[in-house]
């Protein structure tokens, strides 16, 4: 099964890192965040990615193109200038396509763009921006057993704030410090039967979460596995310094 990994956005609310540099390029640990996503799924058996560029992404291809040298033990010949790698790292046997799909494209024309590469019967799609604990095989299986086309990971979210309850006369009833909120977030981590393509257009204005979901809601063909798990998205400087954090402290929940 294909994993495509959305990683066209600007990262506006990062610009401290995306100036010169795609989202998913900013690195946690010495690593960029894409590189953690992908080690997740090819944990589960999942090698076989798609990745469709936009903003810098030249950036992200010279990486890949350039990764044995970057994280491999090397001897160069100076004389002869062969030079013979010392493979051992576990992921050399994954498998990216790098597609160009347009800087201005949103994440719907983005897939549209590459479908070219999808060739079974279903496939997965996430952001190239989060990280989570989630088990992918239960994923896939729940959307299996779902019978609907796409499927969807919900977690909850505490509040950034704390909330009150009150009586009539303003007395407070309860405090509670940033609670874990009842409502359910979209964090990504997908699963599509492939005739969702069917639903997403190649126009740059395609954007995944409007037209294209609220199609299939509306049609009951779209279902949601709740994660109770972890999960961390990198949209500001600040999750950026939460996720390496953690990464130093050896709690990275995403490995």
């Amino acid at each position: 099964m294909k994993v495509i990994i959305l990683c066209g956005g600007k990262g506006t609310r990062l610009r401290e890192e995306t100036e010169f540099k795609p989202k998913p390029m900013v690195e946690i640990g010495g690593r960029p965040i894409i590189w953690h996503i992908m080690a997740r799924y090819a944990r589960f058996g999942f090698k076989d990615f798609v990745l469709p560029l936009g903003y810098k992404g030249e950036v992200i291809k010279q990486y890949f193109h350039d990764y044995k040298v970057r994280n491999t033990d090397f001897t160069v010949d100076l004389g002869t200038g062969n030079c013979t790698l010392h493979i051992g790292a576990a992921e050399v046997n994954w498998r990216i396509t790098l597609c160009d799909t347009g800087p201005e494209t949103l994440k719907g024309g983005r897939i549209k763009r590459v479908a070219r590469h999808i060739d079974t019967e279903r496939f997965m799609v996430t952001y190239g921006d989060g990280v989570a604990d989630i088990d992918i095989n239960t994923l896939v299986n729940f959307h299996v057993q779902s019978g609907t086309i796409g499927t969807f990971t919900g977690v909850r979210m505490p509040s950034r704030f704390g909330t009150v309850r009150t009586d009539e006369q303003g007395k407070i009833l309860s405090w509670e410090e940033k609670p874990v909120l009842d409502a359910y977030i979209n964090c990504g981590f997908f699963v599509f039967k492939r005739e969702f393509l069917d639903y997403l257009s190649a126009d740059e204005t395609c954007d995944l979460e409007k037209e294209p979901l609220e199609h299939l809601a509306r049609e009951g063909q779209l279902s949601m596995y709740a994660h109770d798990g972890k999960w961390q998205c990198m949209d500001t400087l600040r999750d950026s310094q939460t996720l390496n954090a953690l990464w130093d402290k050896g709690e990275a929940f995403w490995t």
